[in-house]
């Protein structure tokens, strides 16, 4: 089982390295791939943290699992107008309706929808996004600030530390509740967060592409 997560300048961290921690834990049967245009330049993430991808888009036939993660707006808005860099947008097309599964978390999912990979769906995003995501008028924003959202074989996640939830849910999909329930067990993911919830999703999208 491959899954591939296309990566670009200006990336989220977390959304990232959370579904590569909890999908690398399943088992050796499960391949995580970092994918980019370039396995020889670096990837600087939204806070500065490099690495380099382990896969070219070019070399990319299939995927099992596509997940997206998302990144700084001011990066994500000329990829998903189609102006640079290109190859992103190009291989989510490609990729996207013969995956097993499509996944986004955080603003990945409006490179999902740009790319018009939630046509007909229900998805979700960060909150701060979710005006933004409506502008897709072939989306269906579902109510609330869920943590993820699955329609049929789509999933789509929150912001940023949501990867951990969906992952682990993905994983409980194709695997069972007992190999999800050891992930969670192994990566001690019980969290106890210090405030509850008190989002509120601003009244317009708060960038243009």
């Amino acid at each position: 089982m491959i899954v591939g997560i296309p990566v670009y300048q200006q990336v989220d961290l977390l959304d990232v390295t959370a579904p590569h921690e909890v999908f690398k834990w399943v088992g050796p049967d499960v391949e995580v791939r970092l994918l980019a245009g370039s396995t020889e330049e670096p990837i600087v993430t939204r806070d500065g943290f490099r690495f380099l991808a382990t896969h070219r888009f070019a070399d990319t036939k299939k995927l099992d699992i596509l997940w997206v993660p998302g990144g700084d707006p001011k990066a994500l808005a000329p990829i998903m107008s189609g102006k640079e860099p290109r190859d992103v947008l190009d291989f989510l097309r490609r990729i996207g309706p013969h995956a097993g599964w499509v996944c986004s978390v955080c603003e990945g999912a409006l490179l999902l929808a740009a790319a018009g990979l939630l046509d007909g769906y229900h998805a979700t995003t960060h909150w701060a996004f979710i005006p933004c995501l409506k502008e897709f008028d072939k989306v269906s924003v579902v109510k609330g600030f869920p943590r993820f959202h699955q329609d049929r074989n789509r999933l789509t996640g929150g912001g940023i530390s949501s990867g951990l939830d969906e992952s682990l849910h993905l994983v409980r999909l194709l695997k069972g509740d007992d190999a999800a329930r050891e992930v969670q067990r192994t990566i001690q993911y019980y969290p106890k967060p210090p405030f509850r919830s008190d989002l509120k999703a601003p009244a317009n999208c708060m960038f243009s592409w």
